[in-house]
């Protein structure tokens, strides 16, 4: 051996002091707030279907599925070899094997082949165990599972498409809708010029000899993979509503062009594009005029899943905070003792489970319109806008709470954190950014009354539980007696605090004392701070991490 042979490499020190790699877990049966709360919100068929999901979930196989379809972005192909147009987005395995985790198991399909009966309580609690996954595949699950409500309204439609949506399955070929076992749907709304100023938009719809054809653009196709799209479009009646397939009726592809992919700064797993229709066939749903209204109803839908979507992000990133500073220990003690780091996780803590205890109570109410409850028809006019509008508000900054907890290695890509982080914005701007949702809030108290006395009436069995809930609810009453033109600038406030009080409500009727009254203490008092971590002192601090850690 010479004498210049590189010498055996000897390690220069040992590995210590670092939490797992993270070990999989049980997202349904680790989660007590979640058990509690479809306990009470949801027939018993809801868990016993839910338990397996949240098992699957949790396992290495899938969550490193979920890493590999965030890390490998969809790709655009517009052309075949030979010239001709594809208009194809092709996905990493890892996104198809999500979707079939979804779809097999109807996930989509379930609110409304279950409506009235736990349905929707179903969905959007799966949709929230999904998100633990990866929360972008959950888009075209959230379209499609919307789609319904606006689907089914058309009689002249054909009955194929939503035998398509209710199947148990997921088929991600670019073929006819007649020759697949299962579909999924989008939706093309805004357009360069407008955004949510949907009256704004240019795309044209004109009848011909074969039926209706689109010419025009939109700036957001959210999976420009689906099999179709409800899209809004002019006519000469008013703005209308039209279902534009991917496939003409002669089997032929629509030519529904696609620009580019948006560049996003999270939701990398899922494709949202820019598409223009060249005289695309369509069908048209709902009255002649009326498609604002038609197609709101499945904005609607997608609503509640974008306030239920970040509960469960929260709570993917909670356990992830909590695995690391159970396991690491600094100045002497694992950080998971350290006084201060247990105030902020049990602070993180009381806004997953107050979320997931909104979230749920309005799936109940969707659930409850099928039967005609007046009450429940009311409140799901008004809940879901503020679940939407506040969960969203107040994920960022719990995002960047949880990558703090774990330092630098939060901060770089091996960490689903960095992951969440980038996520954490886009529920929030999606179907509706923060001030329309609260112009939507100001639009139901003012042309639906029926939806706040209801909210009264949800409320009163909370009242002189806490002090602090009925000062606020007493200052909500004030600001509500206001003149109509005094409340637009004060609409934020009013959405957020109609949302804390909800909130506060439920968790005094159904939490453990200590949740109830640590939630109040530190959202109604006069203590609130706008930064986690900061808790009035006194709280059963203890009490709040068995019970998220359960």
């Amino acid at each position: 051996m010479s004498d210049h042979a590189p010498r055996h490499r000897l390690a220069t020190h040992q590995v210590l002091n670092q939490p797992d790699m993270g070990a999989p877990f049980d997202a349904f049966a680790d989660d007590q707030a979640l058990a509690e709360g479809l306990a009470r919100e949801a027939p018993d068929w809801v868990s016993r279907r839910l338990a397996p999901l949240g098992s699957e979930v949790g396992s290495g196989e899938v969550q490193a599925l979920g890493d590999a379809a965030n890390r490998h972005p969809p790709e655009l192909h517009l052309f075949d070899r030979h010239g001709q147009r594809l208009d194809e987005v092709r996905y990493h395995p890892a996104y198809h094997e999500l979707m079939h985790l979804a779809m097999d198991r109807g996930v989509h399909a379930v609110a409304w082949q279950e409506e009235g009966r736990g349905g929707h309580q179903a969905h959007v609690a799966a949709l929230y165990l999904l998100t633990q996954a990866e929360p972008g595949f959950c888009c075209p699950i959230t379209m499609t599972h919307a789609a319904m409500p606006v689907l089914r309204r058309e009689s002249s439609l054909d009955p194929e498409w939503t035998a398509g949506l209710l199947a148990w399955d997921y088929d991600p070929r670019a073929l006819p809708a007649t020759r697949k076992s299962a579909l999924t749907f989008g939706m093309a709304m805004t357009e360069k010029q407008g955004g949510s100023d949907i009256r704004t938009n240019t795309t044209h719809a004109a009848i011909g000899e074969d039926g209706w054809r689109l010419t025009g653009h939109k700036w957001f196709c959210s999976a420009p993979m689906s099999d179709a799209f409800l899209t809004l479009a002019t006519t000469d009646e008013g703005l209308g509503c039209f279902l534009a397939p991917r496939f003409a009726p002669d089997g032929r592809r629509n030519p529904i062009e696609i620009q580019r992919l948006k560049d996003k700064c999270g939701n990398r797993a899922n494709a949202s594009a820019e598409i223009e229709y060249r005289h695309a066939w369509a069908a048209p749903i709902g009255e002649p005029g009326r498609g604002i209204a038609t197609i709101l109803e499945m904005v609607q839908q997608t609503r509640l899943d974008a306030a239920m979507a970040p509960i469960g992000m929260m709570r993917q990133a909670w356990r992830e905070a909590w695995r690391h500073v159970s396991q690491r220990h600094a100045f002497g003690k694992a950080l998971a003792e350290q006084p201060l780091m247990r105030t902020l996780l049990a602070d993180m803590a009381l806004e997953v489970e107050a979320g997931l205890a909104l979230s749920l109570r309005t799936a109940r109410a969707f659930d409850g319109t099928s039967h005609g409850d007046e009450h429940e028809i009311a409140l799901a006019r008004l809940l879901p806008s503020l679940a939407k509008y506040w969960h969203n508000k107040r994920t960022p900054a719990f995002m960047a709470e949880a990558m703090e907890c774990l330092g630098g290695s939060g901060y770089v890509e091996e960490s689903p954190l960095a992951r969440l982080y980038r996520e954490a914005p886009v529920n929030s701007i999606w179907e509706g950014s923060g001030n329309v949702i609260c112009l939507d809030v100001l639009r139901v108290l003012e042309r639906h009354p029926a939806s706040i006395e209801a909210l009264r009436q949800e409320l009163a069995p909370a009242r002189q539980q806490h002090p602090l809930l009925d000062k606020a609810m007493a200052e909500l009453e004030r600001e509500l007696a206001a003149p109509p033109d005094a409340l637009p600038s004060r609409a934020r406030w009013l959405t957020q605090r109609l949302a804390q009080c909800t909130q506060a409500a439920l968790l005094l009727d159904h939490a453990p004392e200590p949740v109830a009254n640590a939630f109040c203490r530190s959202r109604l008092g006069d203590e609130i701070s706008p930064a986690y971590g900061v808790l009035p002192p006194g709280l059963d601090i203890d009490a709040l991490l068995r019970r998220a850690r359960q």
